[in-house]
């Protein structure tokens, strides 16, 4: 029953991750702040999938690297 909670909450993240990075990704033709949801939805989704989290670096790289101590 555990292990059922654990994927439950695993898929119910991933479903969460996903259609937050696919408004972000509306936004880009859309108005709203695309800028700031992609990475929102990178960043839950970084906590499930190894290419989330790679494309999410590479973003706060090409942004100067993101947060107060730059990195």
């Amino acid at each position: 029953m555990l292990q059922t909670l654990q994927q439950a909450k695993r898929l119910i993240k991933i479903i969460i991750g996903f259609t937050i990075l696919l408004i972000g990704l509306a936004m880009i033709v859309l108005p709203g702040p695309a800028i700031v949801v992609i990475p929102i939805g990178l960043t839950i989704l970084a906590t499930e999938f190894i290419w989330a989290r790679r494309l999410l670096k590479r973003i706060k790289r090409g942004m100067g690297g993101g947060g107060i101590n730059g990195h």
